[in-house]
């Protein structure tokens, strides 16, 4: 989190009346600027040209208005805040802008009174300087405030710039597919009653409901859903509902499953025999794809949910199952950063021994389709500075697209981390299976668990296209 005046916690301001104020008084007020700004800045301008907002991680403040307004802001605060302070209202300026701000920059803002008028109007001579670089200078006109006043406590504003909007673009991505015919288990709550709903709506899924009918009707009509042409599978309970949504599957008549008001368990136990569920020849195992603020791409982090304590060889899949679901979503060679406490390996911890040989399995060609490097530490995976810092040379070290963690504790607590703490977007899938499979959780937001149906409509068109048969009608 990020004040957009690069502060945080709580403040105290007293002002300079108009009586006050003494021609040849100077105030000053140095600080950095940071990428959140930088990006704050495009916004407020609606400059936001590609060639301004360059991807080589200068943050270079955009355009002509851009600078306009970052300059402004600058000296905005120095004159709100310090002299004359609380109750002053800007009049008119006359500033000329002489170079450019980047992310990074230590800048420097003066405000010296050159002239008093009357009706409490105060001209000031304003500069912002980058060292001895003069980037703005002219005049500000201001009224200043004829009492004095006192602001304390004041809690400067706090703002997540979301950089990539990945769920967005993932419900795009899903636009002209044909919807997937999705078994929707359990859905005997709100939620996942209007959220298979809306989902089918949008023509990601066609819902077909497999539950208590009596119970999903009373749901529907507590909270005015129209169940109109949806099919509904009556059963007593939610066991029977779990087995006979994966027994549609195995059949071929639905594409996918999603969880509804059931306990996971309840849907694992189901999927899971190898008999009568949905195995294949993989491990089956989860992803979550979260789309943090602060990180300039989606990260995928497996396995959080399914598998406790996976060995060698269960870890072997789960890599191999989140680098084809990238390559699904569209990322050509994943990056995969084998997650550890430490960046070398020690015998006395496993996981950094289990990351040595995974990636040369990879390097023989028992894992496929991604660049993989580890045991990383979580910052040098995710910081590009930190690996240097580090002195790690890596085409994946702080540039990961995957992380794959040592097990499902540390990776449950890092996915709901980045979620709660990070302001992540987070969606979930399960794979291994014969269909993709949703666990949707019954704090879900319905962003996501759109993000999570469009991800598994994506898999399940792309198994689709793969074996190229369609689902035949359920009965």
């Amino acid at each position: 989190m990020k004040s957009l005046h690069g502060e945080t916690g709580l403040r105290s301001f007293t002002n300079i009346t108009y009586d006050e104020l003494k021609v040849g008084a100077t105030a000053t007020v140095s600080r950095r600027i940071s990428q959140t700004e930088v990006d704050a800045l495009a916004l407020v301008s609606g400059d936001v040209d590609a060639f301004h907002l360059a991807s080589n991680g200068n943050g270079l403040v955009p355009g002509t208005t851009a600078k306009a307004v970052g300059a402004e802001a600058i000296i905005s605060g120095l004159l709100s805040r310090r002299m004359p302070g609380p109750g002053t209202t800007m009049v008119s300026q006359q500033l000329d802008f002489n170079g450019a701000i980047t992310a990074g920059d230590e800048l420097t803002a003066t405000a010296t009174v050159l002239e008093k008028r009357p009706d409490n109007i105060v001209v000031l001579a304003c500069t912002v300087k980058r060292g001895d670089d003069e980037l703005v200078s002219g005049t500000v006109t201001v009224r200043a405030p004829d009492h004095r006043i006192s602001y304390s406590d004041v809690a400067t504003p706090e703002m997540v710039l979301r950089r990539n909007d990945a769920f967005t673009r993932l419900l795009r991505r899903c636009e002209g597919l044909p919807a997937v015919s999705c078994a929707v288990v359990h859905p005997c709550d709100r939620d996942s009653l209007l959220g298979a709903l809306e989902a089918g709506r949008r023509g990601l899924i066609v819902p077909i409901l497999v539950g208590p009918e009596a119970k999903i009707r009373s749901v529907a009509e507590a909270h005015g859903a129209d169940l109109t042409g949806i099919t509904i599978i009556g059963t007593e309970h939610s066991h029977e509902a779990a087995a006979r949504a994966v027994q549609l599957a195995r059949q071929g008549r639905v594409e996918a499953l999603m969880k509804g008001s059931l306990h996971t368990d309840e849907m694992l136990a189901a999927v899971v025999p190898s008999s009568t569920g949905l195995r294949t020849s993989r491990r089956v195992s989860h992803v979550f794809i979260l789309d943090v603020p602060a990180y300039p791409r989606p990260l995928l982090v497996t396995d959080a949910a399914i598998n406790i304590q996976p060995t060698l060889e269960d870890k072997v899949d789960i890599v191999q199952n989140a680098i084809d679901l990238a390559h699904i979503l569209g990322i050509e060679e994943p990056k995969v950063a084998i997650l550890s406490a430490v960046e070398t390996v020690n015998p006395k911890i496993p996981s950094t021994v289990d990351a040595a040989a995974l990636c040369k399995m990879a390097d023989r060609g028992q894992i496929t389709g991604g660049l993989l490097d580890g045991p990383l530490a979580f910052d040098n995976a995710i910081s590009l500075e930190a690996a240097r810092t580090k002195k790690i040379v890596s085409p994946v070290a702080g540039r990961a697209d995957i992380l794959v963690v040592p097990d499902l504790e540390s990776g449950n607590m890092l996915a709901k981390q980045l979620q709660y703490l990070a302001g992540a977007d987070s969606a979930g899938i399960v794979l291994g299976t014969r269909v993709p499979m949703v666990l949707t959780s019954r704090s879900d937001s319905v962003r996501t668990r759109l993000a999570s149906t469009a991800i598994l409509a994506l898999v399940a068109n792309a198994r689709r296209n793969k074996i190229g048969a369609s689902p035949l009608p359920v009965a």
